[in-house]
């Protein structure tokens, strides 16, 4: 990993970090945000804060009082407004590449963070968007980024 590559979160893997049901799932989504952590390498949305803390409540039962706690120390990550400049992105790719809305969003965020690569595993894995690329952070290891 070069020092300026970052990573940009998707909400399943801030969900998976919680998950009390896939134990493996769970233990390599910690790891990446551990190492994201330590490296100051994570980027997100307020778009992924406001599925996380809606689905790790609702889907997943954890505590409001701790899902609201996560978002408030991840946060720490300046997570990308939403502006109509995010959206006008997001339309681009729901032109160019087909992709939902919500998915374009994410990529449009990803983007305007300047991260060189985005962590979800609901976009085919090494796909490429420009000078992001994708990655399922359950398919790839932090250690494969020199973390």
């Amino acid at each position: 990993m070069s020092g300026g590559d970052a990573f940009f979160v998707d909400s399943n893997l801030l969900l998976y970090s919680v998950d009390p049901v896939d134990s493996e799932k769970r233990l390599r989504a910690i790891a990446w945000l551990e190492a994201l952590w330590m490296a100051g390498a994570g980027r997100l949305s307020w778009q992924v804060l406001h599925e996380f803390y809606w689905n790790a409540v609702k889907k997943m039962r954890l505590e409001p009082a701790k899902a609201r706690e996560i978002v408030e120390d991840i946060s720490q990550w300046r997570p990308v407004d939403i502006s109509l400049g995010l959206v006008e992105r997001a339309w681009y790719w729901v032109d160019a590449a087909q992709l939902s809305y919500w998915d374009a969003l994410i990529l449009a965020a990803a983007q305007r963070s300047g991260a060189r690569y985005l962590l979800s595993e609901d976009f085919q894995n090494t796909r490429r968007y420009q000078d992001t690329l994708v990655l399922n952070p359950f398919e790839q290891a932090p250690a494969e980024f020199g973390f």
